[in-house]
């Protein structure tokens, strides 16, 4: 296998952010963008692709389109309205989403237009109810300094976010309008060279920035990072969507540097090769009925489903699809990611068979058909008729593009840092002139007003949370830098408690229970909140609350108060704790002969296994200690 490193190859990365506003309203109405529980309206769409005003097809709109998906829709009352339905025309742009992205590109010294032209960006896998996003280019130019270097910024735009994906199965895919519509900004960085640690420390100054301002939202999902990757003699620039987070984001470049050096290898194989282009007539066969007697359960199961088996016939391409020039870099591997965004569970090549119940026996029977010699592969794939001619083409070009390298498309990013193939790369014909919204005029007053408002920078920031609220550096940039930011100066303003006890619940314990596999959404800033309410009442202890959090973040519990009952918290009064403690003291009267003040360490144990999260331990410490030095003075 190849070895390289990122200098070797020539990496260059481009930051596109997307970041939602906190305005409290919607782009183009006011609805209220909240999360729903239960959904009483349902209706479903079919999306289909339109020509541009050139009369030019999206490569991506399709893409979509082939894969014959209908859409389901589910929305609330509370949080959408019929803009959202797209049952009604746009309403006037929300006046804080304007003046808050005029903000934040003044602190990224970028120019603002003077008009702002609404546009259309046909999108049509669902995720938006028209079947396209409005966006809005108000400002290009700029940079932002990271560690004395200035990284240029290309272009800002405010725009709608989409519907929240709620299930994608068969042909049936279901949104959510809670999302729709919430503003956006996107700043597009221009692309750089350098280590995938160098990317993240770009993300994460431009995300401080953002949050400075503290009119945006915190949390999973409020924050994407789309990663434009390329490396030197590639061929495409590839779209990596979906990134949420700073340790994916290095992972991702991580990965898709490798993967994208292993296409430029094979290409370079295969330019040595005879390899010839394949043709649709020529060079694809339907082998359904050769094939009824072909043992593999996956075939067997896509005859009972009445699917057609196709078998394509690629001339001096033996060996190509399972050349691995790096681990799990696999043209095989690509072409199989592929199908399956047709809803095609995968393929089978030469390069991998006898294998998955498919015998020699079948593979002759191929081999006639097509008549191969020993330097020809074939692929094999099952899929019903409405799809299979689809995935075949799709099939044809990509293995044409496998010649010139990396191809330009658009990747989704994975939780375990990989990339999976999305759609081709959209091209110049998405785009075209909002019809229903007249171009907005910017005022100099506006960007004058814009400036005066510009935050604080992210160590000015530090500071006065350091000073504020008597935090080490550490804690001050672990809490800013959280989505509980907010949650802290609620409570630490409302409930006296210590800062540094909120931002080691906020910061440690809900994240290492976040990590161990519990589900955060669980656990609303409420319930949190109550919390420290009961923590001051004297209603629980400071150790009782990770307890309460996990319950309810495992989803035994709703509330503080349901907590309490499932983990039996209840404070313990005083009488009632010495005479526990005096108890376990009687009890275990020869670890105290043996170990004299030593002995506190094992009863301590005893005690809080019996204790924990009804009484303070710096409590059950004191008073055990007391309770061991009278036994040890008596005897």
């Amino acid at each position: 296998m190849s070895k390289f490193t990122i200098n070797d190859i020539g990496l260059k990365v481009g930051l596109e952010i997307h970041q939602q506003l906190a305005t409290n309203k919607k782009l183009f109405c006011s609805c209220t963008p909240t999360e729903s529980e239960e959904y009483p309206i349902k209706f479903q769409r079919k999306l289909r692709a339109v020509k541009s005003e050139l009369g030019e097809y999206d490569p991506a709109a399709l893409f979509e389109k082939s894969k014959l998906k209908t859409i389901m829709y589910y929305a609330n009352s509370e949080n959408s309205c019929l803009v959202e339905q797209d049952e009604e025309p746009p309403h006037n742009l929300d006046k804080d989403a304007k003046e808050l992205v005029f903000i934040i590109a003044s602190s990224l010294n970028s120019k603002i237009f003077s008009e702002i032209y609404p546009m259309r960006k046909t999108v049509i896998d669902g995720s938006n109810t028209t079947g396209f996003q409005r966006t809005m280019l108000v400002s290009q130019g700029g940079y932002i300094d990271v560690e004395g270097e200035k990284i240029g910024v290309q272009s800002i735009c405010l725009e709608e976010d989409a519907a929240k994906l709620l299930g994608d199965k068969g042909n049936i895919r279901e949104y959510s309008l809670d999302r729709l519509g919430v503003p956006l900004i996107e700043i597009a960085l221009e692309p750089v060279e350098g280590e995938p640690e160098k990317i993240k420390k770009i993300a994460l100054s431009l995300g401080r920035l953002l949050r400075s301002t503290k009119k945006v939202t915190r949390g999973i999902g409020s924050i994407r990072q789309d990663v434009n990757v390329s490396v030197k003699n590639g061929g495409g620039v590839v779209e990596v969507k979906g990134v949420q987070q700073l340790d994916q984001l290095e992972k991702i470049v991580e990965f898709e540097a490798k993967r994208q050096h292993g296409l430029v290898k094979i290409a370079e194989k295969l330019k040595n090769s005879n390899f010839k282009e394949i043709s649709k007539s020529r060079d694809v066969f339907d082998i359904t009925k050769d094939w009824k007697g072909c043992k593999s359960k996956i075939i067997q199961k896509s005859l009972k489903d009445n699917s057609v088996i196709k078998a394509i016939k690629i001339e001096n391409f033996a060996g190509m699809f399972g050349y691995s020039p790096h681990e799990e870099i696999r043209l095989g591997k690509e072409i199989g990611q592929l199908v399956k965004f047709y809803g095609i569970g995968g393929v089978f090549h030469s390069d991998e068979l006898p294998n998955y119940g498919i015998e020699n026996e079948d593979i002759i029977i191929v081999r006639n058909i097509l008549k191969t010699n020993q330097n020809d592969a074939f692929l094999i794939i099952a899929a019903p008729s409405s799809k299979i001619d689809f995935a075949i083409d799709s099939i044809i070009m990509r293995l044409t593009d496998a010649k010139n390298g990396v191809p330009a498309e658009t990747r989704l990013a994975t939780p375990t840092g990989e990339t999976v193939f999305l759609r081709p790369r959209p091209g110049a014909s998405r785009m075209y002139p909002e019809t229903d919204i007249p171009p907005i005029l910017v005022t100099n007053e506006e960007i004058e007003n814009a400036i005066k408002k510009i935050p604080k920078s992210w160590d000015e920031s530090l500071i006065e949370l350091q000073k504020k609220y008597e935090l080490n550096p550490q804690l001050s940039e672990q809490i800013f830098d959280s989505q509980f930011i907010g949650l802290f100066e609620e409570i630490v303003e409302k409930i006296k408690v210590n800062p540094t006890f909120v931002v080691s619940i906020l910061c440690s314990s809900i994240t290492n229970l976040e990590r161990s596999g519990l589900n955060l959404k669980l656990l609303q800033n409420e319930e949190i909140i109550k919390s420290f309410q009961f923590l001051e009442t004297g209603k629980i202890t400071k150790e009782s609350i990770e307890m309460i959090f996990q319950d309810i973040m495992a989803g035994k519990s709703k509330t503080i108060e349901e907590a309490m009952k499932n983990t039996a918290i209840e404070a313990v009064k005083e009488a009632t704790l010495d005479k526990i403690i005096e108890e376990i003291v009687e009890k275990n009267q020869d670890i105290i002969k043996n170990q004299k003040e030593r002995s506190i360490g094992p009863l301590m144990g005893i005690a809080m296994k019996e204790l924990r999260g009804k009484v303070s331990g710096e409590m059950v410490n004191n008073i055990l200690l007391k309770n061991i030095k009278e036994k040890l003075e008596n005897n």
